[in-house]
């Protein structure tokens, strides 16, 4: 996604959160907008439907019902 949204996830931002796959959604959520201040993170189902739109200064944390993170959070 740095290609396509360099000004929040370059120059040193992180632009993708691998390592909160199976952490606690609220924590991932404190630890994205704390290593990217560029961005926020939302926290939405692992099963809801959004548009296929990129949107450079938002974050998904995907959580299943136990609120735990199922999917690689990245900017977009």
């Amino acid at each position: 996604m740095s290609d396509v949204c360099p000004d929040t996830a370059g120059e040193g931002m992180k632009s993708s959160w691998p390592e909160l796959v199976g952490k606690r959604g609220e924590e991932a959520k404190e630890i994205i907008d704390r290593e990217n201040t560029k961005v926020t993170a939302e926290i939405i189902s692992e099963n809801a439907i959004v548009l296929a739109v990129v949107v450079c200064d938002r974050v998904y944390v995907r959580v299943n019902d136990h609120g735990i993170v199922t999917q690689i959070p990245f900017v977009g």
